[in-house]
């Protein structure tokens, strides 16, 4: 049973690695999309460099959101710092007030084109669900396990770092989760500033009229967001089993 259930996730990140690396062999899919013989593969550039250029931001703006929301939630948990929540929570709070493309607006005029204003958006947009998921873990600890752990002599770092976050990382991997995969798709607007990514298949199908194009870039996006999807629940999933064992 177990087999048969994972089959199809495993074919996920299969089919995304064979379209970019040999997207010619599925032109007969897509040809009858097309007309006035336009490509039915996009041409104007390398799919697999799109691809990567488009996971790479994607990855890179999940870890700095990451690590600035965890750390915020840790913060914000500890007797320090319990005064700033309201804070911490209104300046991730700006990243869902503000569309990406707004940020990518503000952001163009002060870094300048290219992948650099993605970045910002996508790292601004994902804040908010893995702070509240790494404060909701870090509040959601037992009680009696942070006793017992104080009982048994843990300084405050220990106690974080053996205890508490490893309980509270199911629900922080949740929101990584959720962000990379809102960040995947939203990633596809760094085109309009000159990002690499897929976005640029989009684009040259909107405006060649090339339904193929947009198809092909939409897919791409999907699939992508797909394998990450599962490959955070493995992760989540292997840290669950090696605490249990």
């Amino acid at each position: 049973m177990r087999t048969i259930g994972l089959t199809p996730r495993l074919a996920v990140p299969l089919l995304l690695l064979a379209f970019v690396l040999a997207p010619q062999a599925f032109a007969p899919l897509f040809a009858p999309l097309n007309a006035n013989g336009a490509p039915a593969i996009y041409d104007q550039g390398d799919l697999a460099s799109l691809a990567l250029a488009h996971l790479v931001t994607v990855l890179a703006a999940a870890l700095a959101s990451t690590a600035v929301a965890v750390g915020l939630a840790i913060f914000v948990t500890r007797p320090a710092g319990t005064r700033f929540l309201a804070l911490s929570r209104a300046l991730v709070d700006v990243g869902q007030a503000f569309p990406p493309v707004a940020v990518l607006a503000i952001a163009v005029p002060l870094v300048g084109f290219g992948q650099l204003p993605t970045l910002i958006a996508l790292f601004a947009y994902g804040l908010l669900p893995i702070f509240e998921n790494a404060l909701a873990g870090l509040e959601g600890c037992p009680r009696s396990v942070l006793e017992a752990a104080d009982g048994m002599g843990m300084d405050p770092w220990q106690r974080l770092l053996g205890v508490e976050l490893p309980l509270s990382m199911p629900l922080i991997l949740e929101g990584v989760r959720l962000s990379l995969v809102i960040s995947v798709g939203t990633a596809t607007i760094g085109s309009t500033v000159a990002a690499a990514g897929l976005g640029e298949v989009i684009v040259a199908g909107l405006l060649s009229d090339n339904t193929a194009f947009v198809l092909q870039g939409g897919l791409l996006t999907a699939l992508m967001a797909i394998a990450l999807y599962d490959a955070t629940r493995w992760i989540e999933r292997r840290i669950v089993q090696g605490r249990a064992g």
